[in-house]
């Protein structure tokens, strides 16, 4: 019995050697695959809890932009008041001037100035805070990832405040030259119209439209500039020695820059400002509704050419919409900023360049 096993193993000795090769192979195959497998679902773990970190801490931030936002809205409107205080003229027309009509022409002049300078301003701070809180978000995203060398972060204390301290200028600087270059396109386009002649909305739509191409293409500087101080004059304001956070500061305005100069940018705003100008003239448009009773016109075009109103009407109201455009809480035109969804798109790709460790080594 033994013998002839034995004879039929030697017999067929080839074959038991290659089927035990087969079966060890696909034993150790089996183990393999199981190893990779086991690396693969730990690797889509750890990168799914990385992209839902991620994730939640990029809707954090721009929740903290939706804030800043807010907080930055009241300075804003009062050093616009405070340089075109339209507010002392119509207490000087109360006690009846000898030079009234004056008055009034720089009334008309400084109101218009006021409004459109809280709309353009307003805009260019939403969108200014979304790049940078989204840059310095980015960078902090880097700073508390495993792995990260904390002894020399990316973006320490000292040099956040010193960079979001730039905002300044739009709020300065940049916010009296945007008045100055928006004061002399109104004057260019009502400063020969009469108090006493009426506009349409239409008409007050077109007069808008003239204002800000003159604004947006004929002035001398790009809006970028309203935003963010130039180059070279932050930086020849720095003492002869930098010390690293001023150097890590200089870094972080020149991307800021980048990105204001890039075409994605430059899209997103004129979004915003097309979005702000329309929500003013639907604010106007409460003011030209028809009388009661009056019949439905034909059209659209019809309705916003239905109801002229004296421009010494106009002046008031348009006077009184800094208030509605530059206000905290409630503000619809904030929130149609806030919530646009190109400026949400925008703000992720931000994020998106500045919390990837392989975009940074670029």
């Amino acid at each position: 019995m033994f013998s002839s096993t034995w004879n039929f193993i030697k017999r067929h000795k080839r074959k038991f050697i290659f089927a035990g090769a087969v079966v060890g192979g696909v034993y150790f195959l089996g183990k393999y695959a199981q190893k990779k497998i086991r690396e693969i679902q730990e690797k889509e773990a750890n990168e799914y809890i990385a992209q839902a970190r991620r994730q939640f801490h990029f809707e954090s931030n721009q929740r903290t932009c939706n804030m800043t936002v807010l907080s930055m809205l009241p300075p804003l409107r009062e050093a616009i008041i405070l340089q075109l205080n339209s507010e002392t003229l119509t207490s000087l027309l109360k006690t009846k001037p000898a030079n009234k009509l004056e008055i009034w022409e720089d009334l008309k002049i400084i109101s218009f100035t006021r409004t459109i300078v809280a709309v353009y301003s307003t805009c260019m701070l939403v969108v200014l805070l979304r790049v940078q809180l989204n840059i310095i978000g980015g960078y902090l995203y880097l700073d508390n990832s495993i792995g990260r060398n904390t002894t020399s972060p990316l973006a320490p204390p000292d040099v956040q405040q010193q960079y979001l301290s730039s905002i300044q200028h739009l709020l300065g600087d940049g916010l009296i030259e945007l008045m100055t270059v928006v004061k002399r396109a109104v004057h260019n386009a009502l400063g020969g119209v009469s108090l006493k002649q009426s506009l349409s909305l239409l008409e007050l739509e077109q007069q808008l439209s003239w204002i800000r191409a003159e604004v947006e293409s004929g002035s001398e500087r790009p809006l970028s500039w309203y935003m963010l101080a130039d180059g070279e004059n932050a930086l020849s304001d720095q003492a002869c020695g930098l010390s690293p956070d001023d150097v890590m500061t200089i870094r972080l305005l020149n991307e800021t820059r980048d990105m204001l100069d890039s075409p994605d940018f430059t899209t997103v705003l004129n979004t915003c400002m097309n979005r702000g100008f329309s929500r003013l003239l639907d604010n106007l448009a409460e003011f030209f509704r028809p009388p009661p009773g009056d019949s439905t016109p034909s059209s659209a075009s019809d309705s916003l050419s239905a109801v002229s109103l004296p421009l010494a009407k106009i002046i008031p109201i348009m006077n009184g919409q800094i208030n509605s455009i530059c206000s905290d809480t409630p503000c619809h035109l904030v929130q149609d900023l806030l919530m646009n969804e190109q400026v949400k798109d925008f703000s992720a790709n931000v994020y998106e360049s500045f919390s990837s460790p392989q975009d940074l080594q670029k």
